[in-house]
């Protein structure tokens, strides 16, 4: 029996998971998922490694169909996720109705954790166009993957504040992690990241199909209800 195997970014986990089980159901086929930070997807493909279906941003699916490892007519947009404010679940919810409040909420954090993906990225960008890397400095902490953002929060009660996708988020206290959202980051430095969906090249006919249904009309409905939209 064909098994598929997909390399998906963890922003879009929920919807991935979901849609990839009804596909199972539907077709009979296989489907092992496997979640990693775009950075690290992007650098295994690159070193040779293969999948049927790749999940990610734009760009790295870019690079990837430079190389001609991807089947253009299979690739379609997922949607974007937008970043927010990670706090304990025990927390008082903090007020952030701009960017001033939110620069005020990191400046009294214990911590301020942010991960190495692509929304990570970002977040080491904003701190230094806001100023704060140097005022903040040892108290950023920086992990491997959004999960790992929610992880450091829910074990750092007294303060410490986490910087990551609210589809991420969304997964975690599904989990029963012991944190909630704050509140998305201020409109004018709220950063989208979009996924999209591709098979490879040489994979089977059902990648094809697996990709295009990640894409779909049926899917962007369930991708709504995970925080991507």
């Amino acid at each position: 029996m064909t098994t598929l195997k997909i390399l998906s970014a963890g922003a879009v986990k929920r919807g991935v998971a979901r849609i990839a089980a009804a596909f199972e159901q539907e077709t009979g086929a296989k489907v092992a998922i496997e979640f990693t930070p775009v950075p690290e997807l992007r650098r295994r493909v690159a070193a040779g490694e293969t999948a049927d279906v790749i999940v990610a941003t734009p760009a790295v699916l870019d690079e990837i169909a430079a190389q001609g490892k991807i089947v253009a007519a299979s690739r379609g947009y997922i949607g974007r996720s937008r970043m927010g404010v990670v706090i304990h679940a025990d927390a008082t919810m903090p007020s952030i109705s701009d960017t001033e409040s939110f620069k005020k909420l990191l400046l009294g954090a214990s911590h301020v954790v942010r991960n190495e993906a692509s929304s990570g990225i970002y977040s080491e960008k904003l701190l230094n166009k806001l100023g704060l890397t140097a005022q903040l400095g040892e108290k950023i902490v920086v992990v491997n993957t959004g999960s790992a953002i929610m992880e450091y929060v829910a074990a750092h009660p007294a303060q410490a504040v986490g910087l990551a996708q609210i589809s991420e988020l969304m997964v975690m206290m599904d989990k029963g992690c012991k944190v909630k959202l704050a509140a998305p980051l201020p409109d004018d430095i709220q950063n989208m990241t979009s996924y999209d969906a591709a098979a490879m090249a040489g994979a089977p006919a059902a990648a094809t199909a697996l990709a295009q249904l990640f894409a779909s009309a049926e899917a962007k409905n369930i991708f709504a209800e995970t925080g991507i939209s």
